[in-house]
């Protein structure tokens, strides 16, 4: 796997799934919240499986 996701967007990904997940636990959202799971892992691991289709990548060019 190589690293596809920049460090703003990893950063907005793991916020983002924070938030929701943090929503969820208190019951504010409901259980779709705990979705943020998904943005949460994609952001810690540097990969998003959904940009290989379009050839997407939010990290620098060297």
């Amino acid at each position: 796997m190589k690293a596809n996701v920049g460090g703003i967007d990893r950063a907005a990904r793991i916020t983002a799934g924070l938030i929701l997940i943090g929503l969820a636990a208190t019951g504010t959202v409901g259980v779709w919240g705990w979705i943020g799971v998904v943005p949460l892992a994609t952001g810690i691991i540097g990969w998003c499986p959904a940009y290989l289709p379009f050839g997407w990548s939010s990290c620098r060019s060297r």
